[in-house]
This record gives C-alpha cells, structure tokens and sequence, in this order.
C-alpha cells in the first residue's frame, strides 16, 4: 500500500502494499526540513529536541518514551511557526533563497519527531500513541494552514513564482517555485478570509475523523479475529498455522484455543486449505462485516462524514468534486481518465472472473458440495482447480522461500545485480520492536548510501497491510542521508519454527524494497522532491517494476531453496509457478476494480449530495461499474477500506493499476535491451529513482522509455490478452 496518513507538514505517508494488496503522496511541498537545533524548554530530557547521533540520524529508539512525543510535537510546530513568520514577514525583498529555500529549511524538529511518531502510529501503537494522534491530528492540521494560509507569506511566494522565468533559475529550483505556488493555491491561499476559516474548520475535523478511522478500524481488525475451539475445526491448515493459531490464543489468555487473526483485505488466504465450510464462512464474514456491526467501532458514519466534508472543501476550491480536486495534480488528471483506464478492463476481467468461477463451482459439485460457491468458498476451491490445471500446491512451495533466503538471496541479490548495492545487518543501532532488523547499504563504489529497517511479522499493535516510509529522508541541503523501513503482515512462526512465505509474500517483500530503493537512491537536492515524493499514481511505478525480479531466472535459482536441505526448487515446480503467474487474474482484477472503481464512487459526490447509506451506495455503486460479481468482494469494502478514509489514497486508489502499466511497460523495456544488466539498472537509477518529484512525472518516464506508456504489457502481464 503506500500510504498511510498525510498532513502536508511532515507527516509521514507510508508507501506500501504488494499488489495483492495495495501509497507516499505527494500532495505538497514537504515544509518540515531538517535545519536548526534552537534549543528548547525541556532539551536536555527529550531525545527529539536535538539531533540523533546515531548513524545517519537514526531514531534512539533505547531512548525515546511515549511520553516524549507530544512535548516535541508541539514545541516542533511552535518552533516551525516562529521560522515561517520570520521568512513570511522579512523585509528583504522575496528572493528564491529568502522565500522558497528558507522554508525548506524550516521545521527540523517537527520533521524528526513525526516521521518517527507517525511510523510507529501504524507499525506498533499502542493506547497512548493511539490518544496523542487523536489530540495532536488537528492541531497539525490547523499548522498546517496557518502556514499556507498565511497571506504575507502567500505574497512572498507569489513574487518569486512571477519572476521566476528571470531568476537564472536551474530546471529543479524553478521547478520548486511552482510546485510551492501551486500547493499553497490548492491549500486555499486564493481564499476570502471568509471561506479560509470554513476551510480551516473542514481540515481539522478531516484530520480528526481519519485518526479515528484508522483506530477503530484496527480495533475492529483484532477484535474481529475467530476464535476456534477445537482443532478439528482446522482440518487442512498446516501444522506450523495451527501452533501459530495457538499461540495466538494463549497471548489474548485463550489457552487451549485456537485464534486466527484477520489481515486488512476482504479475502482471507488461510481459508486456501481450510476444509471447513462453516469456518471459512465465519472468517470471511468476521472480515467483511469489519466497521458496519454497531458498537463503538462502527465506522459508517465516519466515512460518510468524511465522504461530506471532502466534497465541501473541492467545492470551496473550485472544484466539482473531490476526485476532481485530488487528481488535478496527479499523472491522470482527471477523474474520467482514471475511470476510463478502470472501466476499459472491467468487460475482460469481469468476464474472466466469471469463467474461473465456473470453474469453481465444477469442482465443488464434483465432490458433492450441494451449494454454490460464494466468496468464503474461492481460495478454497481456486486451489484445487491450481493443482488440477497446474498441479501446483501451495503447501509444495511454501518451504523453497524462507524469509530469510528471500531476503538475502533474492532480494538483497537483485539490488546487487542491478545497482551493484551490498548489505550488512546492524545490530548495534536501537529498534522499536524486538522483530526489526537494521541493515546498513553499501553502494557499489563501498561508500555507505542507507539505513534499511525490515518489519515482517504481524502483531496486534501494527496495522494491516504492508507499505514502506521513512524515519529520516535524503536532503541535499543538509547532506542527509536515508534511514527507509518496510513493514509488513507475514504470519510469525511459532518458536524454534522457521518463517515460510507464500509467493504472494515474495513478490510482497520485492514490491516493498522498491518503494525503498527509490527512498534510498534519491539524489534531488530539495527535500520537497526527495525519494518518493512523487504523484501517488508514480509512486507505485518503483515498486511493481521490482516485482518482477521475483522471477527472474537468476534471482530466483538464488533465493528459491528448500529451508531445510538447500536444495534448489526442482525445475518442474518453477515452470508450474510460471505457467500458474496469470491463474486466477480475473478474480485479482475484479477484486482490485471494484475497490478503485468503490472509492471514485465515494469521492465524486458532488457537495449538495445527501448523506449516503453504507449498505445501499457500496452495492449500488458496483452495479453502476459493472463489477458486481456475487463470488468476488472488493478487495476493501467501504468500512474498512484504509486507503481512502484513513489514508492518502482518497480518489486514489486507482494509482496501483496507473502505475502498473508504467512498470510492465518499463519492464519490457529491460527484456528488449538486454534485461537484468548493470548497465540497465544504472540507466533506471539515474533516470527514474534518483529524481524523485524534480520533475514532471510523465516527462520523466518519456525521457526513459522514449514514448509514452503503453498499456499492452499490462493486459499480456495480467493474462488478459493474449500474445500470438
């Protein structure tokens, strides 16, 4: 997924989410730069209020409390406030150095300790993190508009964006001076005071109910989690999902039970070998009705509040809806062009989701189910139909990508091959969790270029999902190095067991490493534009495009070796996975359609439309797009559909199949000039991931690929059109 909470003042937004389940936006300049140390009232005992004297700045986390996080919050937007007014109300006339370079330079503190606090507010929160966010949220939304609806400041801005054909700018400052003009248009600056003050109000109660969102819905996520009583039930799963079902049961005080957690997205992969109907039914019902149960962790009026105030604060900027608003500064542009991009393949994947279903309900009446397959039903019986057609069986290729080889020998190996980078584990710097490994990067001349933090394994304080962010970002201003982690939900082993992946988590772990190859090989010298601070229909491009190294043959052979005799996976098992890549893409696609097509629903509501009923605008709105297919939920239904109600992803969540046809299309690129070279990788480093936003995004990719994307390799990838 890549992200998870943006306020435009150093909010991190977390990049993530594999394919499977899929954000950093970019929506304006980042104002809080790493720059002053001014010390403040409690600087001796607050690890925030000076520099990190770790490597590369990294996070004390054997120092840092709970308790720290809101003093420096506070006094970080305080400090922030007092370097704006001094740019805003300076009598020298605006220069791009004393207007658009000196508020890069602002907000140190504040930067430090949100990229930090809101990190772990997603990957290991806890009740009082959980209380700060809800009371610090509008206060950081209503900084934020003190700053951009600054009018003196505005002024200042504005000279420089008038001049700034004469300045004897280069491409990337000149660059900056529009991006700053644009987002402080987009924030409201243009606005009557009048209509500031409506838009400050719709900000903070936005900033507000997503915090609330995001807590209920993890609430909900755990408490929705199945309790089994007898082992019998589990009839199918493996032994190390049992012991891990159990241990699960003994940490919430459940000895001799069974729990089986719930990850973010509607399906549920441990129904693939569950052979009990009724329990499959209950997992995915304990999923699907997440947020819409009553109770104090319902959602619905939430997102539908929410839903209002987004349509009110487009209309109040100009715009006729909030896609229309959001978009205008993305790749797509319109909210017709992502449409049309989506609703162009609803016919083939609708059809095809159709046909694999069919396909389904043969087996299921072959073995005399007497029922017809519903959605608890299809990775149950899909995996019967993959061992049928391919004679593939999970369980057979579960034991060839163990963590640990994955990420050493694939991973790890890929980023060698391509970019010439090397890897060295730290365990001398602090983490925030005992599961977190700290990695040190080398580039391929020795020189150290990152930090890298792995968060694996799932765990009740860490929200769903998988994404990728940063704790400090390049800035070329200040000479700062990258400190990038990725987090992910793989399923922990029981003790003395060893981690097990499915592919789907492979490709996951070579999607999340390449939000952060592009977090790591940044190289633009502001830090609005550093790393992925891109569009968010770009900003999955990276990520998908290192996907595919997954299957490289090369890499593959590397990683892919049974954990317990290391003996490479047999060569009949590797064509079966190769020949399997397109099976059940109707489902995939239909799933992933239905949630993007979902969330445009929602976010083109115009500002006078009534409050929407929950359970009569989602079915209505599939049935609009044509995506309602009885047997293939969204992947997110409405309630808990993160993304966009507690997230970066609102009127975006089409960005993952934008960005896709990018990286096919980029890929292929690779295939017809010589594949998996250095040559190749250097030329994608130096074109692609180490600009960040310093330039347009679609002038970018056409400088690398010398046209425009096309969208075939997208259709051959998905098994959606056939090659001759």
């Amino acid at each position: 997924m890549r992200s998870r909470y943006l306020l435009i003042i150093a909010l991190s937004a977390a990049i993530g989410a594999s394919t499977a389940q899929p954000t950093m936006l970019a929506a304006a300049p980042a104002l809080a730069v790493q720059t002053t140390n001014a010390p403040g009232p409690v600087a001796g005992t607050n690890p925030f209020f000076s520099q990190s004297a770790l490597p590369f700045q990294a996070p004390p986390f054997d120092k840092i409390k709970d308790s720290d996080y809101q003093p420096a919050l506070e006094e970080g937007m305080k400090r922030q406030l007092v370097e704006v007014e001094a740019v805003a109300n300076s009598t020298e006339p605006p220069t791009f150095a004393n207007t658009i370079e000196a508020m890069e330079r602002t907000g140190a503190l504040l930067t430090r300790v949100s990229k930090v606090f809101f990190g772990l507010s997603q990957a290991n929160t806890n009740p009082t993190i959980q209380k700060i966010e809800s009371e610090e949220a509008p206060k950081l939304a209503a900084h934020q508009d003190k700053i951009y609806l600054n009018p003196k400041l505005f002024a200042r801005v504005k000279a420089v964006y008038d001049r700034r054909a004469t300045l004897g700018l280069d491409a990337e400052a000149k660059y900056l001076v529009e991006q700053y003009y644009r987002t402080f248009v987009r924030s409201g600056a243009l606005l009557s005071d009048a209509d500031k003050t409506k838009l400050r109000a719709l900000n903070e109660e936005e900033a507000k109910l997503t915090t609330e969102f995001r807590n209920k819905v993890l609430a909900d996520t755990n408490a929705s989690a199945v309790v089994v009583d007898d082992k019998a039930q589990l009839e199918g799963l493996t032994e190390g999902d049992i012991a891990a079902a159990a241990d699960l049961a003994k940490e919430r005080g459940l000895s001799g039970k069974y729990v089986i957690r719930l990850q973010n997205t509607t399906r549920q992969p441990i129904v693939i070998s569950m052979k009990n109907r009724a329990l499959r039914e209950r997992v995915l019902k304990a999923s699907a009705e997440r947020g819409s149960h009553g109770g104090e962790n319902d959602t619905r009026a939430l997102v539908t509040r929410l839903a209002q105030l987004r349509a009110q604060k487009a209309k109040l900027l100009g715009f006729p809806t909030y896609a229309a608003y959001s978009l205008d500064n993305q790749m797509a542009k319109t909210p017709l062009n992502a449409e049309k991009l989506m609703t162009d393949l609803v016919p083939a994947a609708t059809a095809k989701a159709r046909a694999e279903a069919g396909k389904l309900q043969k087996v299921a009446d072959a073995e005399g189910g007497g029922f017809k397959v519903g959605p608890a039903d299809w990775e149950y019986y899909a995996e019967k139909v993959r061992k049928a057609e391919y004679d593939l069986d999970e369980a057979q290729i579960k034991p060839y990508f163990e963590l640990d080889h994955v990420l050493h020998d694939g991973v790890f190996f890929a980023a060698n091959k391509l970019y010439g980078l090397t890897f060295k584990e730290r365990t001398d710097i602090p983490v925030y969790h005992p599961d977190v490994r700290v990695f040190e990067v080398f580039d391929a001349d020795g020189s150290s270029l990152a930090l890298f933090y792995a968060d694996y394994f799932a765990r009740p304080s860490k929200s769903g999902g998988a994404w990728e962010d940063s704790f400090v970002d390049q800035n070329g201003l200040t000479g700062t190095k990258p400190v990038v982690y990725n987090v992910c939900n793989f399923q922990k082993p029981a003790a003395g067991q060893s981690a097990l992946l499915s592919f789907d988590d492979v490709t996951t772990m070579f999607h999340e490493f390449g939000h952060g190859l592009h977090g790591m090989f940044s190289r633009a010298k502001y830090p609005t534009f550093a790393g992925t601070n891109v569009p968010r229909d770009f900003v999955e491009f990276p990520s998908q495009f290192n996907e595919h190294w997954a299957m490289e043959p090369t890499v593959f052979a590397n990683y892919a070796k049974h954990y317990q005799t290391g003996e490479p996976m047999p060569q009949s098992l590797v064509e079966k996975i190769r020949r399997a890549h397109t099976f059940n893409q109707g489902y995939d696609t239909t799933e992933y359609l239905a949630a993007a097509l979902l969330d445009m629903a929602w976010h083109t509501l115009p500002a006078d439309a009534p409050v929407q009923d929950v359970g009569a605008f989602e079915p209505a709105a599939l049935k609009r797009f044509g995506v309602d297919v009885p047997q293939v939920p969204p992947r997110y239904h409405t309630t808990y559909f993160s993304h966009i109600w507690g997230g970066g992803y609102s009127a975006g969540y089409y960005a993952y199949l934008w960005s896709e046809v990018l990286a096919h299309d980029a890929y292929y690129w690779f295939n017809e000039h010589g594949g998996m070279t250095r040559e190749n990788g250097q030329r994608f480093r130096d074109m692609i991931l180490s600009r960040g936003g310093t330039q347009d995004s679609a002038a970018l990719y056409r400088a690398f690929r010398g046209r425009d994307p096309v969208v075939e390799p997208l259709l051959i990838e998905r098994g959606l059109k056939q090659t001759k």
